[in-house]
């Protein structure tokens, strides 16, 4: 009997052996369709073609500019980051239902052609390889772009005058001036590889002919309307301007005289809020004489002397919000980037091909 009752547990165990035996196996995970050569990243769904970098790449570039292959590959996947972070803007645009009208559109154009010729912007477009369409629809991802951080960043951006007070109290000394002194800003592009580089893109140029070429866009950005200060911190050499916008302070008019004749002449020239290209070197700068200030002691009821503060409180915060921005904004997205993905996968073997 006792033989009896022991003998269920066994054979339970044996049905339940042979009904493990009898079942499927797991179905496989599908695999994923590969992803064509000719899409460089999706973001959300939403695909950066080869062609969306081809045309960037034109428009940034001076025609027949002579790079090599690294060269253009590494400008491509800078571009490839900046038209991330634009399709990223666009989506929160279309949540926000930021647009821009047609008259904002063609007034920014104009604008942005202004000092050149019908003939002349003809001829510049059929070198690039461009139409006006392309130029245009450019210029409108950036204004959405703007109107994005505008709202969401720079609108929320608030200075005290206590917090101008105090920056006054703290930095007393460096409103005596002893002599009259210039505000400058700049974007430098130099052309080699920068070490201590700190900008917010990474874009480095590396040589004479990138330099220029960095140069040329830079200035096609300005004469669109974009921020200098914007353009210092994503594309200026200087590690120390960079991060403050290309601000860089106070320059007395005796250590002026002792910079280069290039540089000196191009602030004396100036009038504040005009921006000046100094080359030396196969390097350039971007100059911009912010304001000029006679001697003496500047006290803080002076209304640049409060602006000036209040301009340097908010260029500050704003740099802080708006990178914590981006980034936030980032983080919510689903971003693949193919094309770095693919170089990546080929370390160790013959470098690449630009990507296609």
């Amino acid at each position: 009997m006792m033989a009896n009752r022991r003998a269920p547990f066994p054979l339970i165990v044996a049905l339940a052996t042979v009904a493990g035996a009898c079942q499927s196996p797991p179905a496989a995970a599908p695999v994923p369709p590969p992803v064509s050569q000719d899409v460089w990243a999706v973001v959300d769904g939403r695909e950066i073609r080869s062609a969306d970098i081809d045309t960037a790449y034109r428009r940034t570039v001076r025609p027949n500019q002579p790079m090599s292959a690294d060269e253009t590959t590494s400008a491509k996947l800078n571009i490839l980051d900046q038209l991330i972070a634009q399709d990223i803007m666009l989506a929160r645009a279309n949540e926000l239902k930021i647009v821009v009208p047609d008259f904002e559109l063609d007034a920014a154009f104009n604008e942005g052609k202004k000092n050149l010729s019908d003939d002349a912007f003809a001829k510049e477009l059929a070198a690039r390889n461009l139409t006006v369409a392309d130029m245009r629809e450019a210029l409108r991802r950036d204004l959405i772009s703007r109107k994005v951080i505008d709202q969401e960043v720079t609108s929320k951006i608030a200075v005290t005058e206590q917090e101008i007070n105090d920056f006054y109290e703290a930095n007393k000394a460096q409103f005596n001036l002893p002599e009259e002194s210039f505000r400058i800003a700049q974007i430098v592009v130099t052309p080699v590889k920068d070490a201590g580089l700190n900008n917010r893109t990474g874009d480095d140029a590396a040589t004479v002919e990138a330099a220029a070429a960095k140069l040329q866009m830079l200035m096609e950005r300005l004469k669109a309307g974009a921020s200098f200060n914007e353009l210092a911190m994503d594309y200026s050499e200087d590690p120390q301007s960079a991060p403050q916008g290309g601000d860089v302070g106070l320059v007395s008019l005796s250590a002026l005289r002792q910079a280069a004749p290039q540089l000196r002449d191009a602030v004396l020239r100036s009038q504040p809020g005009t921006v000046s290209v100094v080359s030396m070197e196969g390097g350039h700068a971007l100059v911009a004489v912010v304001a000029k200030l006679a001697a003496g002691q500047r006290d803080a009821t002076m209304p640049d002397v409060r602006n000036g503060i209040a301009a340097t409180l908010r260029g500050q915060r704003e740099q802080l919000w708006r990178a914590a921005y981006l980034e936030s904004l980032h983080n919510k997205a689903t971003v693949v980037n193919h094309a770095a993905r693919r170089i990546a996968e080929s370390l160790g073997t013959r470098p690449p091909a630009t990507p296609k």
